[in-house]
């Protein structure tokens, strides 16, 4: 039987503006192993095993520091953001958080900004994928294969999020079990004892040969820093999904604290796995991806099929998960009066209609490669470009207010606590602010940051007058 409700993330109890603390009509189907692997699987991504050959080209070994510095910055931000949504956990997370802190049109801009750059990731992702199958099934349309991975995905998001925790749950074992096993095999053959690989032990060769660890200088370097901050995005989801989990306090806090570990062994540990076995200039790392190159090298039979199926279930989990966190961000935007009513509804404990409207703006999305291949897209593609960046100043401005306020009225719910409050936020957004300055000095980052900042300025602007107006029609209302 069919249950629709359109009641408001925030409690009876709660002051007028304020967030919620979780969102009741949703259904806490997600259990603890969901949550552990929703979080590991977050930082596994088609940016890692394809993207980083990109920044090992332009930075060489120090690749490996680029990513340990931006690891270091997404460890501060998880951090925070686990830290107020152990406080309050709720399905628009970082937005809540905002709206708490800042005001409603600071929780606007973050959430509908977030969800924008979800649903075009999700289109991005779904070509991706369909490329590959093209490949293995050459002469099929690709947008057929888009079109049933949406509706596969679409699928298991409109029925209980149970569905979507054990699609995710077998996705992200499946990537864990890839990196894992490339990593076993890395080291392996890093200190000369894989067998049945006539590779020798490589040593510090590779490292700084070829013109050393730092072979084009601070500007490689920079521009690997900035190829690698933007393939961490994807943790935030574990703090929406959180809210759906049967203890969301214990999961979220639980599924924080665990990351740290996670981004140094699976980002910084590969990383530093093939900048040692391979030159950093070798061809292959950029034409066929870091994993393949290295596999290739290492003699490993069908190496470049084998990690096409890890970068398709890596596409696909991501498609998945994006769909998941556009809709319960958009939901609870819309509980907080913030979108369109009708889309607000939840059937059986699922937001379907904002389900439905993430997926078919996704797929529009996907329509524009293809229509307006030469402007419209390319726009699109950069102003999603920076936005992780915007999301997390939001966060790390929330935290450093929301921490004051927890600490003098509610101390009992920090359950997570920031690390050092509140000189590392500060550190944070320092650092957020420079890699915003470095962005400036690239012609190709450049074109983001102003596509970005011109997407962030609209919604800021249409959430700051919806806030006027609804401040200004709450007086006559209550006369």
């Amino acid at each position: 039987m069919s249950r629709t409700s359109a009641s408001k993330d925030a409690s009876p109890d709660e002051a007028p503006g304020s967030a919620p603390a979780a969102d009741s009509p949703l259904v806490h189907g997600l259990k603890q192993r969901h949550l552990s692997m929703i979080a590991l699987g977050g930082v596994i991504g088609a940016g890692l095993f394809v993207g980083s050959g990109a920044g090992i080209a332009a930075a060489g070994p120090s690749i490996v520091l680029a990513y340990a510095v931006s690891g270091a910055l997404v460890m501060l931000v998880m951090r925070m953001l686990g830290e107020m949504s152990a406080a309050n956990p709720a399905s628009g997370s970082f937005s809540v958080h905002a709206e708490r802190a800042i005001g409603p049109w600071a929780g606007f801009t973050a959430g509908w900004g977030f969800w924008f750059l979800l649903c075009v990731a999700v289109g991005i992702e779904g070509i991706g994928a369909a490329d590959i199958m093209v490949g293995w099934f050459p002469g099929t349309p690709q947008w057929a294969w888009v079109a049933l991975f949406m509706l596969v995905f679409c699928g298991s998001n409109l029925t209980a999020v149970k569905n979507f925790g054990e699609f995710e749950f077998w996705f992200a074992a499946l990537k864990v079990g890839a990196i894992v096993l490339f990593l076993g095999i890395g080291v392996l053959a890093i200190i000369g004892i894989l067998p049945g690989s006539d590779v020798s032990a490589p040593g510090a060769a590779n490292l700084t040969g070829e013109g050393g660890f730092m072979p084009k200088g601070t500007d490689g370097l920079i521009i690997g820093l900035l190829a690698s901050v933007f393939a961490y995005g994807g943790l935030e989801t574990v703090t929406i999904a959180a809210a759906e989990s049967k203890n969301p306090v214990q999961s979220v806090a639980k599924a924080v604290r665990t990351a740290m570990w996670r981004i140094a062994l699976f980002y910084v540990g590969s990383m530093l796995v093939v900048v040692t076995l391979l030159p950093w200039d070798d061809k292959e790392v950029a034409d066929k991806g870091p994993y393949v190159a290295t596999l290739d090298h290492l003699g490993i039979p069908a190496a470049g099929q084998i990690m096409n199926v890890v970068i398709l279930i890596a596409l696909l989990s991501a498609m998945n998960a994006n769909i998941y966190g556009a809709s319960r961000m958009s939901y609870s935007l819309i509980q907080r009066g913030q979108g369109p009513k009708a889309l607000g509804r939840v059937h059986s404990g699922v937001p379907r209609l904002a389900v439905l409207a993430s997926s078919v703006f996704g797929f529009v999305c996907v329509l524009l490669s293809y229509w307006r291949p030469d402007d419209v897209f390319p726009w699109l593609l950069n102003m999603i470009g920076a936005m992780i960046l915007v999301v997390w100043i939001f966060i790390a401005v929330s935290q450093l207010i929301l921490r004051r306020r927890t600490e003098r009225d509610e101390p009992q719910k920090l359950v997570v606590r920031m690390w050092a409050y509140p000189v590392l936020t500060w550190v944070a957004l320092a650092a957020m602010a420079y890699i915003f300055y470095l962005m400036t000095e690239q012609p190709d980052t450049r074109k983001q940051l102003i596509a970005t900042g011109s997407l962030t300025l609209v919604l800021a602007v249409i959430g700051y007058v919806r806030q006027r107006m609804a401040e200004r029609s709450a007086p006559a209302a209550a006369e």
